[in-house]
């Protein structure tokens, strides 16, 4: 009876340790072959900006963003910079005065417009950024102001106060709505929406400039913020940069120069091989199980 026992337990624990790993997450490069992290960190290191494009509701989207941002201060220092899309341009003085620790957290949390995650996805980037005296740039443009041009145009911008128009990029900004996110998105849209008429429908050219205003926006404050020899990572959504478009696009048309690289995260069933449709779309693509669990 004793010989069974060891026998079967010698079994166990052949099986355990031939069974293949589960792994969280596969990085790849530009040319859709696997990497690593230390060679994406290296590359990172050299860059610009670095737009890390998320999916806003993955926790191992949160995770590598904040293990890059740890990584990246050790060698930057107080030449790294952040930047997010979750931080409105004008909520800069009081995410500035937090990170001086002129206010509270209680305070800053309740004053700032903060989104729904922000304990758990955004919080530990903040803190980092407080712990390190590190600049913390509020790239977005208020989301009142993408609301007025997905209802009525980016026309109705003009009609804003000089106050209004320092919190987005600089009027008139250039839109290219042949870009493929911009017409993919007014392609969506206008099935979702009959094709836009009717006046309380949105037209779709509207909410694809309303997504062309927020990418010039963090763009504008994004170059606005960076200095020689100063690194900014930028966390957005990963629609905001995929493809090189989008935010990447709008600082090439300022400075065509700028090193950025670009990180997409995908989700796929199969993480071992980047599938087809998720190729080409960054210089690095963070791939996770779509059994991941999620934040919201």
């Amino acid at each position: 009876m004793r010989f069974t026992h060891i026998i079967s337990g010698l079994i166990i624990t052949a099986l355990v340790a031939f069974a293949p790993a589960k792994q969280a997450y596969q990085l790849f490069d530009k040319a859709g072959k696997k990497t690593t992290y230390e060679k994406m960190l290296a590359d990172l290191q050299n860059a610009d900006v670095v737009l890390f494009g998320e999916l806003h509701n993955n926790p191992i989207s949160h995770w590598l963003q904040l293990e890059v941002t740890k990584d990246l201060h050790k060698t930057k220092k107080q030449n790294l910079l952040l930047g997010a899309e979750m931080f409105e341009a004008d909520n800069q003085v009081v995410l500035s005065e937090y990170l001086q620790k002129t206010i509270s957290r209680k305070n800053f949390e309740a004053d700032a417009r903060l989104w729904p995650n922000y304990k758990t996805d955004y919080r530990p980037l903040v803190a980092l950024a407080r712990q390190n005296q590190l600049t913390f740039v509020a790239t977005n443009v208020p989301r009142r102001y993408a609301s007025l041009v997905s209802r009525q145009g980016v026309e109705a911008l003009e009609k804003l106060s000089p106050e209004a128009k320092k919190w987005m990029a600089p009027l008139p900004f250039k839109i290219d709505l042949t870009l493929p996110g911009y017409a993919n998105m007014i392609k969506m849209m206008g099935g979702m929406h009959g094709g836009g008429h009717g006046s309380m429908r949105m037209k779709p050219e509207n909410f694809a400039k309303a997504q062309a205003l927020k990418d010039a926006t963090m763009a504008h404050f994004i170059l606005k913020n960076l200095k020689k020899d100063q690194t900014l990572v930028h966390y957005n959504g990963t629609y905001h940069s995929n493809n090189f478009e989008g935010i990447g696009w709008y600082l090439k048309q300022k400075r065509k120069k700028l090193k950025i690289v670009t990180i997409a995260s995908v989700s796929q069933k199969n993480i071992d091989e980047l599938s087809k449709k998720n190729q080409q779309l960054a210089d690095y693509t963070l791939v996770i199980p779509n059994s991941m669990t999620k934040t919201y």
